[in-house]
């Protein structure tokens, strides 16, 4: 087969502090992958900058003027990693033959990525990056990323074990990822449902190399609830079952209770009639706020807004899909190559 274009889809959001080095080891490895054969030499790096606060599209412009491997999309604010990344891969669709994504942080090993090239040379449409262990990680992250994996594995949502959102795509299945339209986007658990032939690479996670992790505690547990709620009705039907059994096992204290009254056994209070009204308040308000969870993403879902906007000349361009224009080389991002835009953009 012909050496394939890639793109290395890499988010990048507040990444000023690792973006050189980020770019300075991606750009070395498609220099080592063209000159082993693996890849064209048309391949690029494509950063996506999610609405930066800090200097990284201004680093991204500056690299790219002296790397000809880097190309660059600035969103017009920040909308998420999930549809950052999305950005990316639609831009990649158009102009690659497979695309790998990766974070700017380069926590995930990027010397697997050649593995991936060669799965996907052998027929793989899809390559995931699993990591064969969370060692590195302290014992809540751990216990509590393996118990999500578990609760979704039990909820019918197909993942595959701690793996994030390193990975190889080839053309079909970027094609393929376009007709999912959702607006509640869940990139782990909508890539499975496309059908390709699938592979695993496993490797072993590194330290980040500086900066922060863009993904604390709250955004985490943000990211596990709109998995959840994005591809399982489980929880709606756990919150019915759960009153279907409140009602009968009142039922049953309701039949005690009268017989006690009928013996004579009983003592004026109102504890207990306090107890259940909070009890049952309480379950009813759990699966109103539940429903109405559930109704407010399909009302996302009917709107259809687009999912990001690209910031090009410094004015705002609503994107679906067309983000690459119909001139100049199809091999190369023609509508986002860096023109002369200033520093301060």
């Amino acid at each position: 087969m012909n050496n394939p274009v890639l793109t290395i889809v890499v988010p990048c959001f507040n990444e000023e502090e690792v973006l050189p080095e980020t770019v300075h080891q991606l750009s070395y490895l498609l220099d080592e992958l063209v000159q082993d054969d693996l890849i064209s030499d048309k391949s690029k790096i494509l950063f996506v900058d999610d609405g930066s606060k800090d200097q990284t599209w201004q680093i991204i412009y500056r690299q790219s003027l002296n790397n000809d491997k880097v190309r660059g999309i600035k969103l017009a604010k920040n909308v998420g990693h999930q549809n950052a990344l999305l950005a990316g891969l639609t831009a990649a669709e158009k102009v690659s033959d497979c695309a790998v994504s990766i974070d700017a942080d380069l926590q995930d090993d990027i010397g697997v990525i050649r593995e991936f090239i060669l799965k996907f040379r052998e027929g793989y449409e899809i390559v995931y990056g699993v990591r064969r262990n969370r060692d590195a990680d302290t014992i809540f992250k751990r216990s509590t990323a393996q118990g999500f994996y578990k609760l979704m594995k039990k909820m019918g949502v197909d993942l595959v074990y701690n793996h994030a959102d390193f990975r190889l795509m080839g053309k079909r299945a970027l094609e393929e990822l376009q007709r999912y339209e959702e607006a509640n986007l869940f990139l782990r658990g909508i890539v499975p449902l496309l059908g390709f032939k699938t592979a695993n690479v496993y490797y072993d996670r590194k330290e980040r190399l500086a900066g922060e992790s863009k993904y604390p505690l709250k955004k985490m547990l943000a990211f596990s609830f709109e998995g959840i709620t994005s591809f399982s009705v489980t929880p709606i039907r756990m919150v019915m079952a759960l009153g279907i059994s409140s009602f009968f096992v009142s039922l049953l204290f309701g039949i005690y209770f009268l017989g006690l009254r009928f013996f004579g056994e009983t003592e004026t209070g109102w504890t207990s009639l306090i107890t259940s009204i909070w009890m049952l308040g309480g379950l009813q308000l759990t699966a109103i706020g539940l429903v109405g969870e559930y109704i407010g993403k399909i009302y996302k879902e009917t709107k259809r807004r687009p999912k990001f906007s690209v910031e090009i000349d410094g004015f705002s361009l609503p994107v679906s899909r067309q983000l690459i224009s119909d001139g100049g080389n199809e091999n190369e991002f023609t509508n986002i190559n860096f023109r002369k835009l200033s520093e301060t953009n």
